[in-house]
């Protein structure tokens, strides 16, 4: 059981790179906001999972999976000036197109989760998935404004951003085994779970999330260069 003083402990690694933000002015207070919002933030949903993993109804259960949606959607593009809300419903639809598809996938036919709706395999897999997904996106998104700005060919401003955006988790592709074994694996062999039977949940999720990134960036910069070819949005986006 983690406490809270080891949690304050936990931190510490974290508040020294906020320190070093400040000494270079790199931007601490958006990180030091970061990391308090997501300390803020799990500390809350591990109250509100209490809940939600007890519930029978999959009303709330598809609501939880909007919400997510919608929060991952509007991440994704923070770093998109202008045309926000035309950027906003591609990202939405870019991720939850593949998101939904990828979810439906893994978790009724190939983890076979009964009920179709449990909380408890659905929300932790749909987060895994929205996440991967949402970063792919907002790096997709962040590479195509930047070479629409400086003047590329929609074409190759397409191509350069769709490689950048899956460039974390190709690394994640070549590391996995040899320099890390991901929280679930981890997880999983620390509860006692056979490590090859854990190996074989982590290649399910290392191909979900290699799946859902690439179908979702893709999905965006098709939408957002029809945006811009259609005339509906700015040379410079």
């Amino acid at each position: 059981m983690i406490g809270y003083q080891g949690l304050a402990l936990a931190m510490l690694p974290a508040l020294v790179v906020i320190g070093i933000m400040i000494f270079w002015s790199a931007g601490a207070r958006t990180a030091a906001y970061a990391t308090f919002r997501m300390l803020a933030q799990l500390l809350l949903i591990g109250y509100v999972l209490i809940y939600i993993f007890k519930t029978d109804r999959p009303l709330v259960v598809v609501a939880v999976l909007l919400f997510m949606l919608i929060v991952a959607s509007w991440i994704a593009i923070r770093h998109v000036k202008q045309q926000r809300m035309r950027s906003f419903g591609n990202s939405l639809l870019s991720i939850s197109v593949p998101g939904i598809l990828v979810l439906a996938l893994v978790s009724q036919f190939t983890i076979g989760v009964e009920p179709w709706f449990s909380p408890r395999y659905l929300i932790p897999l749909a987060g895994m998935i929205f996440a991967g997904a949402m970063n792919a996106v907002c790096l997709a998104a962040e590479r195509f404004q930047s070479e629409i700005s400086r003047g590329t060919t929609r074409l190759e401003a397409r191509r350069v951003a769709f490689q950048t955006a899956l460039i974390p988790i190709i690394n994640s592709l070549f590391a996995v085994g040899l320099v890390s074994l991901p929280g679930m694996m981890t997880g999983q062999i620390l509860s006692g779970v056979s490590p090859l039977v854990a190996a074989k949940y982590q290649i399910v999720v290392m191909s979900m999330l290699f799946g859902v990134s690439g179908m979702s960036a893709a999905l965006y910069l098709v939408l957002q260069d029809r945006l811009i070819h259609t005339g509906n949005g700015p040379k410079g986006l």
